[in-house]
């Protein structure tokens, strides 16, 4: 282990035990305080299922995705659909069956149209950036006045629960819904899938050598532009998938992509551009950071707009200190 990783990983840990300090100290209480605990955690396992496809795509394709919280949008539009269409309803009533159906089908949607813009729209344009970012911000424009389309703009609550949406626990105290721990899992479990793709499968290797020559790689067989359009469809599915597992909890609104998109963006930044393991302890640090401010700032000053700002102030803070993020590099 390298001496700036090792420094890294403090600045990481100190970062954490002193939210958690803090937070325990101001609350007094181990239920609030597993209250804290829990929300950080389902908060940035949240921000992670957006900021994952949105650091996968431009860690390998330099590619900055502004799409990327209209993809989450819509894929808790179709997971809502799916799982409440009363045609499936009435095939199959069991409603965990539908539950797993609309993440797949969410997934399954982020990634066709994710193929598609990359296919029809962006390879093009591989070689002028700013035009990158101007198509995918209008990409994102007519996703959302297609969602207000077809499903209009009145949001969408979850209304068919199924296992563990109505299940609970109780920790210290103070019951919690089973769906918390499941999207931190569910997050969990992606973090490591996507890791052990690009570090340890052919197809990783594959993506991870096309970005350093794409030259060399071509002259083996391989076709690169095949591959990053693989790798900008994987960007995408798992934006719609985040949506779905989403819905359930948080329901379908057309404020979804904004609220996680810069948060997102923020994110990505923080854990360094193109670290896909800095996103993703980037994600818990922000998730943490915003519940335990969302806690002190409505129990002590009654100022809940804190916690909305707190990840831009987490990035300024850390940039600050690192200005290439936490896990970044020198572009």
């Amino acid at each position: 282990m390298t001496e700036e990783r090792r420094m890294t990983l403090l600045i990481v840990a100190g970062l954490t035990a002193g939210l958690l300090g803090f937070s325990f100290i101001t609350t007094g209480d181990l239920g609030d305080f597993a209250i804290t605990v829990m929300s950080g955690l389902f908060q940035g396992m949240l921000l992670f299922l957006v900021a994952s496809g949105l650091s996968i795509v431009f860690g390998l394709m330099d590619i900055l995705n502004l799409a990327q919280g209209a993809f989450f949008m819509l894929g808790a539009y179709v997971g809502y659909e799916i799982h409440h269409a009363p045609g499936l309803m009435d095939a199959i009533p069991d409603a965990n069956i539908r539950f797993v159906l609309s993440l797949i089908g969410a997934g399954a949607v982020g990634a066709v149209i994710g193929w598609m813009l990359e296919r029809v729209m962006l390879r093009p344009l591989y070689v002028r950036p700013l035009f990158q970012l101007v198509l995918t911000f209008g990409v994102a424009l007519v996703m959302l006045e297609g969602i207000k389309l077809v499903w209009g703009v009145r949001p969408r609550n979850w209304a068919d629960t199924f296992s563990v949406l109505e299940s609970s626990f109780t920790l210290f105290g103070q019951r919690f819904t089973l769906y918390r721990p499941f999207v931190i899992l569910v997050g969990v479990a992606l973090i490591f899938s996507i890791a052990l793709l690009l570090n340890r499968t052919r197809i990783g290797i594959i993506i991870r050598a096309g970005v350093e020559d794409a030259e060399m790689v071509e002259a083996l067989g391989i076709n690169v532009r095949a591959v990053f359009t693989l790798v900008f469809t994987l960007g995408s599915a798992v934006a719609a998938l985040g949506g779905g597992v989403a819905a359930p909890f948080l329901g379908a609104s057309l404020e979804l992509g904004n609220a996680f998109l810069l948060a997102a963006i923020a994110v990505v930044v923080l854990g360094g551009l193109g670290s896909y393991e800095g996103t993703a302890i980037a994600s818990v640090l922000v998730g943490l950071s915003v519940a335990v401010v969302a806690k002190f700032t409505t129990q002590y000053i009654n100022q809940p707009v804190w916690a909305s700002i707190t990840p831009m102030i987490v990035l300024v803070l850390i940039l600050l200190i690192r200005p290439s993020g936490l896990f970044g590099k020198e572009r």
